[in-house]
């Protein structure tokens, strides 16, 4: 009977062990799901592919979401919603920024989701910066006058020494 008892105790104390574990893992497992964000399930908006060119070549493109190069060439921009803006800059020509708007189209049953870019390619013609502006001259300095020869007076020329 002794050892009846024994055994009777050790079973008690494993199921109070397994309910103290399966407490823990609910706790942490309801602990992480409070933290946890259904921004998780959103996607990062597709990338699309933007040609960028300018009029002359060579110019610095950036755009307003990030990426840049020099012209021509063709960058990856995020394809989010409201568009983005290219500015273009090359040394003795005005900077010259173009609007650039993104088109989604949902998909339905039939047909996928698509995006485009419009314009596509983003092309830029910049115009020469005006010379720069060339310096005042200022007007001459007048001349001292001549002496006046004297005017005739009554009296003699004073006598050379």
């Amino acid at each position: 009977m002794v050892g009846d008892g024994i055994v009777a105790v050790s079973r008690n104390r494993v199921a109070d062990m397994r309910r103290v574990v399966v407490i823990a893992v609910a706790g942490a497992s309801l602990a992480g799901c409070s933290s946890f964000s259904v921004d998780a399930f959103k996607s990062a908006p597709p990338t699309v592919q933007v040609q960028l060119d300018s009029i002359p070549s060579g110019a610095d493109a950036k755009t307003s979401v990030g990426p840049g190069c020099k012209t021509p060439c063709t960058v990856a921009v995020p394809a989010a919603d409201g568009g983005f803006t290219v500015t273009y800059t090359l040394n003795k020509f005005q900077p010259a920024t173009v609007q650039v708007q993104v088109i989604n189209l949902p998909g339905d049953f039939s047909t996928p989701a698509s995006t485009t870019i419009d314009p596509n390619p983003v092309v830029a013609e910049l115009q020469p910066a005006g010379p720069p502006p060339k310096a005042r001259k200022r007007p001459p300095k007048p001349k001292p006058a001549a002496a006046a020869a004297p005017a005739e007076t009554p009296f003699p020329p004073p006598a050379a020494r």
